[in-house]
């Protein structure tokens, strides 16, 4: 290697360092609920993913996701019960592992995109089960109906994110819908009609 090459490698590597330091330190994040920071929050979208799955004519589960949600979290660390929580998803965003398939649920035949561009969920109570959990019932709209749905929320963990020294704490949701009670109805129950949600949700806490 030339002494130049060399020198263009040795700087790549100071370039690299702060990263790669950041990429080997121990977690930053705390999973103890008595350490997580009260305030206003808001969804990171990067990071944060919606997913379903559901059964494939009893063969196989299938699964999809949601990208590029906004939403809010009122945390309030005190009370946790007067936590609120907000979640806008686009419709459009929906992504499955074969594009047609991927064409056809933003169709007007399953989730109809073009005519419902947001699925959205507000929460309505919030029953902390202890341990960081809670149980969190609100109302969902997708495909332009809006019916009551629980979703059973677990910490993950909070703490300053090392890279863009931002305090983010994160949430796992998770709950089962009918779709057909959205009007969502084809080929049910070919395809089943229970669909399980999860919400890895990421937040950054707003100054």
């Amino acid at each position: 290697m030339t002494a130049p090459a060399i020198g263009m490698a040795a700087l790549a590597v100071c370039a690299l360092a702060p990263a790669l330091a950041a990429a080997q330190a121990p977690s930053p994040a705390s999973s103890d609920p008595a350490s997580v920071q009260g305030g206003s929050y808001a969804i990171e979208p990067n990071h944060t993913q919606v997913l379903f799955s559901v059964s494939h004519m009893g063969f196989s589960t299938f699964h999809g996701q949601f990208t590029q949600s906004s939403g809010s979290l009122s945390l309030d660390a005190k009370s946790p019960a007067d936590s609120r929580f907000e979640i806008h998803v686009p419709t459009r965003s929906v992504l499955t592992s074969n594009a047609k398939l991927t064409g056809e649920l933003k169709s007007d035949a399953w989730l109809n995109a073009k005519a419902d561009p947001d699925i959205t969920f507000r929460s309505t109570r919030v029953t902390p089960t202890g341990n960081g959990e809670a149980d969190v019932a609100g109302d969902l709209t997708l495909h332009g109906q809006t019916h009551p749905v629980t979703l059973h929320a677990r910490l993950v963990g909070a703490g300053v994110n090392p890279l863009d020294k931002k305090y983010t704490v994160g949430f796992d949701l998770s709950g089962t819908l009918q779709r057909s009670d959205f009007g969502v109805k084809t080929y049910v129950p070919l395809i089943g009609d229970t669909v399980t949600l999860t919400i890895a949700g990421v937040f950054e806490k707003q100054a």
